[in-house]
């Protein structure tokens, strides 16, 4: 597929998505949604990427869902209607579910690369990754309630699993911005580094899942995403069924190969 609001790079195990909007603050329109969505499932089909890094051009990370793709999406049917609108707004919101949800749902560990802005569907993309560095000039808010909206991309449900719930009522009914030492703080980050580290802060975490077993990593990422849905009882039967499955991949079984004879384990994630 030919993307033009996002740039798909593959080398070395590695996948880069990058927001490609930076006249738009990197804003997230119909067509990005689409393209994240297509853009995910091209990486999930790939057996050599082991690490997705999801990144942005320009001067923001993303400043959230594009309301000016409404109104010209609105203008060019000539319908201002508040049916009209919502039901546009509808359609952007379920497309932002399903984006968020190939990203949270992709076997591969994502790691958000953050700088400048990321604001609102912006930090809803962030909650939606597995990790997240920032750059200490970074700034990031949900906003939603200083323009009477409302979360539409999971917000209220998971950035509560992230923070907790009393921190994360905070953010979301005040509207108000967080720095990313305070990010750091309350586990909405993992990391903060200097401006000119970010690159080289996310090559060092990528380089952590190169050489992972892309069978147990894809097991445990999705027992821990389907496992917060759960009570601790169900969840650890989940786990014993996943862990009973998982013994009889291959990469288990080149795991205990390469221990019993003390050398590096060659995973291809089966």
């Amino acid at each position: 597929m030919s993307y033009q609001n996002i740039i798909l790079e593959k080398s070395a195990g590695k996948a880069e998505v990058t927001l490609n909007r930076p006249d738009k603050l990197n804003a997230l329109s119909f067509d990005t949604y689409r393209e994240l969505i297509q853009a995910f499932e091209e990486i999930e089909k790939d057996m050599e990427i082991r690490v997705v890094v999801l990144k942005a051009r320009g001067r923001a990370f993303c400043a959230g869902a594009d309301l000016g793709d409404l109104a010209t999406t609105a203008s060019a049917m000539q319908d201002f209607s508040p049916a009209k609108l919502g039901e546009m707004m509808g359609d952007m919101g379920s497309l932002s579910i399903d984006a968020y949800g190939a990203v949270e749902n992709c076997s591969k560990p994502v790691i958000a690369a953050i700088h400048g802005l990321a604001v609102a569907g912006g930090l809803e993309l962030i909650e939606a990754c597995d990790f997240a560095i920032a750059s200490e000039e970074a700034r990031l808010g949900d906003q939603h309630a200083n323009f009477g909206l409302v979360p539409g991309g999971g917000g209220t449900q998971r950035l509560p699993r992230l923070i907790g719930i009393r921190r994360a009522k905070e953010l979301l009914l005040t509207g108000d911005w967080i720095s990313p030492q305070e990010a750091e703080r309350i586990g909405l980050i993992n990391k903060v580094v200097p401006a000119d580290k970010l690159d080289e802060a996310v090559e060092e975490m990528c380089q952590k899942f190169i050489n992972k077993s892309p069978s147990a990593t894809k097991t445990m990422k999705r027992l821990v995403n389907e496992g917060m849905q759960m009570d601790l009882a169900s969840g650890i039967e989940l786990e014993a069924k996943a862990v009973f499955e998982h013994f009889r991949s291959e990469d288990f079984r080149e795991g205990v190969r390469a221990f019993i004879e003390k050398r590096k384990p060659e995973f291809k994630g089966k």
